[in-house]
């Protein structure tokens, strides 16, 4: 095999939370990146996959671990690593060209060269004719077609993208997924290695030679899996189909028992985030599934094309159904259970008072809210008594986040009320 360009050694990623146990991002993280191929990590949003492409472009350092670049330490950003971000990273004040030679210019090469090959670059990715275009006359894709450009004019031997479609629109962001494999397939990428970070399971098939699929709570690789169907690839293709299915399959499972905690900070927890669902997709999934075709049981990758779905929009719903209980992910399918059933087929009221019993029997934080607010004597507790619990747990951020579906689900369910402005929790009126 070839020298491994980029090698990742049990690395690990936590920040240090006062009073509390540090935050774990990253835990055991090994990989390795070698010449001639592109590799995708694929996971879901927040699991650490970012996080881990900053540590590789030596823009963080990891709490423990190390990443060895040509086989030595990285201790900053290494000459060979190039970036593509999601949010194109454009200057605004510079033409495409400057954007394009910023690079150049920072290692010192002459105005000619830079010139030059800043313009090779250009055209090579299509956007030949726009060198004197500022960034607000290009659509979104032509932008990131520069931040491309930018990044290939250094020849770096490693490419690292994040999620560098996920910004664009479908049809713009599948003409620059195909040209970006055109040329890879046809080895006119000025690059040795691509690493890309995407939460979409086709891309990752579509593109890449290998996928390590990444696993949360804290971030590490599950499963890596070889892609060896030649390029061009047909989604259409059965095989293509097959491990699609496959990767969705992995990415539903279940912990293993020994895995799973059932302490109250652990998944199963006060602490185990919620995701960011509304109850009226709930619904509409759950009525989808007790229809036709599905009749209760359908093909996760089949669901997510017929509603139009990606990846970081269906799971979250399967899973949340999951945890209430109404429905089960079982090897990349979601198969409605009987309370799922019986909630379909009640009406309004009895919708509500079905999805409150399983708040109260399934969703920890929702039981906690409603035990407090009965226990206390006036019936309210402020929402900082529950996000402070939260936070022992989790970042700000998914503490929020998690504090904001409780408080939706708790709320079509008629389980508690909130005041946004006082930031505060009660009982209805005919309850207090």
């Amino acid at each position: 095999m070839s020298e491994a360009l980029v090698e990742v050694r049990q690395c690990r990623q936590a920040y240090h939370k006062e009073a509390t146990a540090d935050l774990l991002v990253l835990e055991d993280v090994n990989l390795s990146l070698r010449e001639g191929e592109m590799v995708a990590l694929l996971g879901r949003s927040g699991s650490g996959k970012s996080t881990l492409l900053r540590i590789i472009s030596g823009l963080l350092q990891p709490t423990s671990g190390e990443v060895l670049w040509h086989g030595r330490p990285i201790t900053g950003p290494p000459p060979g690593v190039a970036m593509v971000f999601q949010s194109f990273a454009l200057f605004p004040w510079l033409t495409v060209q400057e954007n394009v030679e910023l690079g150049l210019e920072a290692q010192g090469v002459p105005r000619e060269e830079r010139e030059r090959r800043a313009e090779q670059a250009i055209d090579l990715i299509g956007l030949g004719g726009f060198e004197s275009a500022y960034p607000k006359e290009l659509s979104g894709g032509m932008r990131q077609r520069v931040g491309l450009a930018r990044a290939l004019v250094v020849h770096p031997d490693v490419l690292l993208m994040d999620e560098p479609f996920s910004a664009l629109d479908v049809l713009t962001a599948e003409n620059l997924r195909t040209d970006l494999i055109d040329l890879w397939a046809e080895k006119r990428l000025p690059v040795k290695s691509v690493l890309m970070v995407t939460h979409n399971i086709e891309e990752a098939v579509l593109m890449c030679d290998r996928i390590l699929v990444f696993a949360s709570n804290p971030g590490r690789v599950a499963h890596e899996l070889q892609v060896r169907i030649p390029h061009s690839r047909n989604r259409l293709d059965p095989a293509f189909r097959k491990l699609v299915d496959d990767i969705y399959g992995l990415m539903t499972q279940r912990a293993p028992a020994g895995l799973r905690r059932t302490a109250a900070g652990g998944p199963g927890g006060i602490g185990t985030p919620l995701p960011p669902v509304g109850t009226n997709l709930m619904s509409g999934l759950l009525e989808a599934l007790a229809g036709e075709p599905y009749n209760g049981r359908a093909d996760l990758p089949r669901l997510a094309e017929a509603l139009q779905l990606e990846l970081d929009e269906l799971l979250p719903l399967g899973e949340a159904l999951q945890m209430l209980q109404f429905a089960v992910l079982a090897e990349g399918d979601i198969v409605l259970t009987p309370a799922g059933r019986a909630f379909v087929q009640a009406d309004t009221d009895e919708r509500k008072q079905r999805f409150a019993a399983a708040l109260r029997a399934n969703v920890p934080l929702a039981a906690l809210i409603r035990r407090v607010l009965e226990e206390r004597w006036n019936h309210h507790a402020p929402g900082l008594r529950f996000r402070d619990e939260l936070e022992d747990y989790m970042s700000p951020d998914y503490a929020e986040q998690t504090m904001r579906t409780a408080i939706a689900w708790g709320r079509y369910a008629e389980l508690y009320s909130y005041d946004e402005e006082a930031d505060q929790f009660s009982l209805d009126d005919e309850e207090d």
